[in-house]
């Protein structure tokens, strides 16, 4: 039987630009497609925040261009807690899938690696060790 699982992914932005925002959104949500063979049907919803040095683009419309027409999206700012990291892009993805969670990936890039080390991903070639 398929539980609710939640997938977390965060990323940080180069710059406050459309381009940059979705470049940065689908390179994270095409990861975590990939690290937990997510098929779009499964998913439940997604809630995107931003912090608020980004304001050029939704990041849910990459998820629209990937295919996620079906998807319930939602946008949010980020609380603005001094000191967090800055040009970044969280999500949440409630997923449905008979894996327990302790075996969902997550995927922490970028600038965006130091808010969960152990579910940081480096796009050089190492990865976070599996759960």
């Amino acid at each position: 039987m398929s539980a609710a699982r939640g997938v977390r992914g965060a990323t940080t932005v180069e710059k406050n630009d459309r381009e940059a925002i979705l470049i940065a959104t689908t390179e994270m949500l095409s990861l975590l497609v990939e690290l937990n063979d997510l098929r779009v049907e499964d998913i439940a919803s997604a809630w995107f925040t931003v912090t608020d040095d980004l304001n050029a683009e939704f990041p849910a419309f990459a998820a629209r261009e990937l295919g996620w027409t079906e998807v319930p999206l939602m946008c949010g700012r980020e609380i603005p807690v001094p000191g967090a990291v800055p040009m970044c892009v969280r999500v949440l993805i409630t997923w449905n899938t008979d894996k327990p969670q302790s075996k969902v990936r997550h995927a922490f890039l970028h600038g965006a690696r130091v808010l969960r080390p152990g579910w940081a991903v480096d796009l050089s070639g190492e990865t976070a060790a599996e759960p």
